[in-house]
């Protein structure tokens, strides 16, 4: 009996010794992957695009996201309504939970506390590079919206902030959302067919090898809501002029598409030839149907006999890169008519073939990639194209092409394929925690980065001159 009893005691001993190292296993696994796990922090979240960065979950990323702002608190409600609005979504929610910090010393108080380790910022554009420069001198990733910079001033200190990044061992990278607009995968895609496409063109100033173009609207439904912009945003000291603004996307999709994985090195790659601004004209009904507020007395400076407020929105750039003719333009109105919304054009010059994209009234304003013949190859066009398409499905299940006219056709894509505008934040954030995992962005990225936010600033500085 006795000895029943020792053994019974011992065993529970050992299962004992067992439960407290598996705890202590446990307990070090925990550590290791709450060590390894991304925690996000939100600074002064002033644009709706800081909130669809948490539109989806994401693996190896902590729930709770630390969120520091400023006292005012109108940017910081509408930001934390969407977030709760993703969070109690019928189909799929979220679980964010928001620890948020206001105060005046909000940008103090978070590199201070040091709550995360990646910076998400989308908000008033003036305040953004030094954001960032202060939140990569502390050792902080930072995944910023566009644009970075959006003055030469600024460009230069987002050189140092590229360089104090590269010593601090930490990634700093802008949302490039266009990149998954399917047309524009494609786009790419088969540029790279050279039985189709040939080799890109280097154009001239008055047909470039690449265009880009792209028309936007002030007012517009974003998560179902019609989306209310802060007053702020239509002074381009702080947004930032259009010229500086969208075309961010464009002049990356130029490099992007154009230039794949290429370094590109402003100082000896880009040539400005010549840029313009114009601005767009709003009344008074119209910026508080976008606003809800009546004019500020700090825009009443910008304003017409009429009592029409002036935005530069719009602006057009011309420049080469590595001797390949570009042009990039932006427009923006008030508002889209009924059942339209932003809407972009593109074309691709090539020796054997154009890629271009429309989204006008004839593709009920989607886009829509069409392949057209140039040169006298069209007799053995339709066999090229059902080739580089069948090449193209392997990765792009479904594709096909659709023949409108001799040496015309038109990429049909399906649904499954296509993804909208809110949902490529998802996807660029899933990139960047992949980087962030590999500890390195793609070679190319920084160097084309820069390139990019030169040609945007220069091109501000060159219409400014006019």
């Amino acid at each position: 009996m006795f000895k029943n009893k020792f053994m019974k005691a011992a065993g529970l001993l050992l299962l004992g010794g067992a439960m407290v190292a598996c705890n202590n296993q446990s307990s070090k696994e925990k550590q290791e992957s709450d060590a390894n796990a991304i925690r996000l922090i939100t600074l002064d979240p002033g644009h709706f695009h800081a909130a669809l960065v948490q539109k989806s979950m994401y693996p190896n990323v902590d729930s709770v996201v630390h969120v520091y702002a400023p006292e005012d608190g109108k940017d910081l409600k509408a930001h934390l309504a969407l977030i709760e609005s993703y969070n109690t979504r019928m189909e799929d929610p979220t679980h964010w939970k928001e620890e948020v910090y206001t105060g005046t010393d909000y940008l103090q108080k978070m590199i201070a506390d040091k709550k995360g380790n990646v910076v998400v910022l989308a908000g008033n554009n003036q305040k953004k590079i030094d954001y960032i420069t202060q939140s990569i001198d502390a050792g902080l990733n930072v995944l910023a919206d566009k644009p970075m910079a959006i003055d030469v001033a600024g460009f230069e200190k987002l050189e140092k902030a590229f360089a104090s990044a590269k010593e601090k061992k930490v990634l700093l990278y802008d949302i490039m959302t266009e990149r998954f607009e399917i047309t524009a995968t494609l786009q790419k895609e088969f540029s790279q067919i050279s039985a189709l496409f040939g080799e890109l063109q280097r154009g001239t100033l008055d047909e470039p090898a690449i265009t880009k173009e792209s028309v936007h609207h002030f007012f517009k439904n974003v998560s179902g809501k019609p989306l209310i912009r802060p007053t702020w945003f239509f002074d381009v000291n702080q947004q930032g002029e259009g010229i500086v603004d969208v075309t961010t996307h464009l002049v990356d999709l130029v490099q992007w598409e154009g230039f794949p994985e290429q370094v590109i090195d402003y100082k000896k790659d880009i040539k400005l030839l010549n840029a313009k601004r114009w601005p767009t004209w709003l009344g008074a009904a119209q910026f508080k149907k976008a606003t809800q507020e009546e004019f500020p007395d700090m825009l009443k400076g910008n304003m017409n006999e009429k009592g029409e407020l002036g935005v530069f929105a719009n602006g057009e750039i011309n420049y080469t890169i590595k001797n390949v003719h570009a042009k990039v333009v932006v427009k923006w109105n008030f508002e889209a008519p009924e059942g339209t919304g932003d809407t972009h054009y593109s074309i691709m010059r090539g020796s054997k073939a154009n890629l271009i994209i429309k989204q006008g009234k004839e593709e009920n304003y989607k886009p829509v990639l069409y392949l057209e013949a140039v040169g006298e190859e069209q007799a053995d066009f339709e066999k090229i194209v059902q080739e580089a398409v069948a090449q193209i499905a392997k990765q792009y299940t479904g594709v096909a092409a659709e023949k409108l006219k001799a040496g015309y056709y038109k990429i049909n894509i399906p649904e499954v394929l296509k993804t909208n505008h809110e949902e490529h934040f998802g996807q660029v954030t899933s990139n960047y925690l992949s980087y962030l995992k590999e500890g390195k962005l793609p070679d190319w990225e920084v160097p084309n980065m820069i390139a990019k936010y030169y040609v945007t600033t220069k091109a501000l500085e060159l219409a400014k001159k006019k």
